[in-house]
């Protein structure tokens, strides 16, 4: 029997609520009387549908059902989690836990995703059948994990317990707060940049554009990895915290700071050390280099953030492919930290990314490039034959040198090998077909790619043939 959920308030935060719970398998029952509510919630599912089944390499379970109730009556009765994402008006809360307490169970949790209001004001001086608790999420709440528990000190034993297990299982990641303050942490932390932004916009110091680039180049991509106390860690390299701590004093005629007192320096020393487990500091920089490579490269891939910089980076410095009459450079880079894996070496999907990198390469270079994309046509890969001949190392350097083996009609034969100085470390061979994307059937290509084409195979036709090209699996040389 799957678990119920009762949304109130289906705006952006509400309707993530909302979606995250049904792609988790929950019954989601929303409750909201603006006639626009059933578009956002719609939207929301749309957005969640394309997004969160591929964030995990399990299978979610089977979509619950989404029902638009006329009543909080409806909404709420068996509902075994209630949460309420209504404006930020103490009373309209005050107002609508009433009318929700006199139709819910006595055990079900009541939570809010209030940003402002600790558990306590929220529940009032009235009498109450349920538990009262802040679960204020991050946005949009059906990708990002966290959300922030704060219970009223009166409340039952266990209750925070068994919210963070409920939330745990929808894939949350729960983070128990101590006490319950008007605003949780990730708030007060966002709130306190927000508001150093806003100053520089109203000083004239800097842009909203100058802000955006300066967070999402730079600190942004440290505090993803690491956090704000954890990227100051690396930031001293092997003395670790010293540093940040011996500029504490100084750095109070920037902001509003605590004072510089022995005990801070003590407590912040000891929680950060007991943060990094015993692992030494240069292990922690080899992780973090890691895992900023993979988060730089991820947005590389979508042209987003610091992503856009590298990719205007390396555009400019793409190496030519060379003349027609050998083999065309098409790829010249050095293997990325997060294409290893448990062996130590470059993992065989990142093989075939590669080849696939170089297929692009070659594409640019015979005109196939996104002009001509977005003009309705471009080759879709029908067959892809990869040997792997040597191990490859994060930092290695390698080239791949491609050989047009055939070309007529709709379809094209390439042959890529993959060497690092001379060592042969692997092949990759790749028929494509020219498909016009208004009908998704294959096609001739334009005249000019044809021309080009033709050319180039031409020309390669009086080259010996790639060892290996056209060899089944498994078939040997010779």
């Amino acid at each position: 029997m799957s678990h119920v959920a009762a949304i109130l308030g289906a705006g952006v935060i509400g309707a993530g609520w909302a979606a995250r719970f049904a792609l988790m398998g929950w019954q989601v029952r929303v409750f909201d009387p603006d006639p626009a509510a059933a578009d956002r919630v719609r939207s929301a599912l749309d957005n969640a549908r394309r997004a969160l089944p591929g964030l995990h390499d399990s299978p979610l379970p089977p979509e619950g059902a989404v029902i638009l109730a006329d009543r909080i009556s409806r909404a709420v009765q068996g509902a075994d989690w209630i949460q309420e994402s209504v404006p930020e008006r103490l009373e309209l809360k005050r107002t609508l836990y009433q009318k929700v307490q006199e139709n819910c169970a006595c055990d079900v949790i009541l939570a809010s995703s209030s940003a402002g209001f600790t558990p306590s004001a929220l529940q009032g001086p009235g009498a109450r059948r349920c538990p009262v608790l802040v679960a204020r999420p991050a946005d949009p709440v059906y990708l990002l994990p966290l959300v922030e528990l704060a219970a009223a000190p009166d409340a039952p034993p266990g209750t925070l317990d068994r919210a963070r297990d409920l939330l745990a299982g929808i894939g949350m990641a729960p983070l128990l707060l101590r006490a319950g303050t008007e605003g949780q942490i990730a708030d007060r932390l966002t709130g306190a940049l927000w508001r150093e932004a806003l100053w520089l916009v109203q000083d004239g110091i800097a842009t909203t554009a100058e802000i955006d680039r300066a967070i999402r180049l730079g600190p942004g991509l440290s505090w993803a990895q690491a956090g704000p106390f954890g990227a100051r860690l690396l930031a001293g390299g092997e003395e670790g915290l010293a540093p940040a701590l011996a500029r504490l004093g100084a750095e109070t005629r920037l902001a509003d700071l605590p004072e510089a007192s022995e005990t801070l320096a003590r407590t912040l020393a000891e929680q950060s050390d007991a943060a990094t487990g015993g692992v030494p500091v240069a292990e922690l920089l080899r992780a973090r280099d890691t895992d900023l490579v993979a988060l730089l490269r991820a947005l590389r891939g979508t042209g987003a953030g610091a992503g856009a910089h590298l990719a205007a980076f390396d555009a400019a410095r793409q190496p030519p492919p060379g003349a027609i009459d050998g083999p065309l450079l098409t790829q010249d880079r050095a293997v990325p930290l997060d294409w290893t894996d448990y062996n130590g070496h470059m993992n065989e999907a990142r093989y075939l990314h590669a080849f696939g990198d170089a297929t692009d390469r070659f594409m640019e270079v015979i005109g196939c490039d996104a002009d001509y994309i977005a003009a309705g046509a471009s080759f879709f890969t029908a067959e892809t034959h990869i040997r792997h001949l040597a191990e490859l190392h994060a930092g290695a350097r390698f080239r791949v040198e491609t050989t047009l083996l055939e070309a007529g009609g709709a379809k094209i034969h390439l042959f890529h090998r993959m060497l690092a100085g001379e060592t042969l470390a692997a092949t990759g061979e790749h028929l494509l077909l020219h498909v016009s994307l208004a009908t998704r059937r294959s096609t001739p290509p334009g005249p000019g790619i044809a021309r080009r084409l033709a050319g180039i195979a031409e020309a390669h036709a009086a080259l010996p043939r790639p060892d290996g090209a056209g060899r089944a699996v498994g078939q040997k040389p010779g």
